[in-house]
C-alpha cells in the first residue's frame, strides 16, 4: 500500500561534523523509532562502529553521540514522498530537503549516499545546489544482504574514514 511520508526527523550535524550520509527517506521502522537505520536488521550501525573500533550504539540517544564524536553528519535526500513500506523503487512524488543549506553552514567537505536510489534522487534534485556530488555506497539494507555480505560492506564504507578520522 503506497502512503505519502513526511520525514519528521531532522539531520543530525554539529560544527565539527566533516561528512554527510543520505539515505532516501526513513522507512516504517525508523519513522516508528524516531532515528535513522532502526530497523532491527540494518548493518548501518554495526559496519560505522566497527569501522571506528567502537562500542554499537542501541538508544537513539548513543546513536547521536556517535555521530557527533565521529564527525559524520545524517539525514535523507528526501523531505516527503509517496512510498509503499520502504520499497525505495516505489517513491513517487519525491521532495528534496534542502542539502546545499546544510552545507553552506557547516564544513562537510564530502557527501555520501546509501544505496542506489538516494544517489540517484540526491543526482536529480540536491547536488547543483549542493555545489557537491556524492559518493555512492552500497545499502546496509537487509533487501541487498545478497549482493554485499558483511565483509564487502564494511570494505565499501571504509572510505568514509579518511574525511573523519585526523
Amino acid at each position: 500500500m503506497t502512503e505519502t511520508v513526511d520525514h519528521t526527523f531532522g539531520p543530525v550535524y554539529d560544527e565539527n561534523s566533516r561528512i554527510l550520509i543520505l539515505g532516501t527517506i526513513p522507512s516504517p521502522k525508523s519513522r516508528e523509532y524516531g532515528f535513522y537505520y532502526s530497523h532491527p536488521q540494518n548493518r548501518f550501525w554495526r559496519i560505522v562502529s566497527d569501522l571506528y573500533g567502537q562500542k554499537l550504539p542501541e538508544s537513539n540517544a548513543e546513536k547521536m553521540e556517535f555521530l557527533l564524536r565521529n564527525r559524520i553528519a545524517l539525514w535523507d535526500v528526501l523531505k516527503s514522498c509517496k512510498i509503499s513500506g520502504a520499497d525505495d523503487d516505489s517513491i513517487r512524488d519525491p521532495v528534496a530537503n534542502d542539502i546545499g543549506a546544510l552545507l553552506k553552514e557547516t564544513d562537510i567537505g564530502a557527501v555520501f549516499t546509501t544505496g542506489t536510489k538516494a544517489a540517484a534522487l540526491y543526482h536529480r534534485f540536491c547536488e547543483k545546489s549542493a555545489g557537491c556530488p556524492a559518493v555512492a555506497l552500497p545499502s546496509t539494507s537487509p533487501a541487498n544482504c545478497r549482493h554485499y555480505n558483511y565483509e564487502s560492506l564494511r570494505e565499501a564504507y571504509r572510505v568514509i574514514l579518511k574525511y573523519t578520522l585526523e
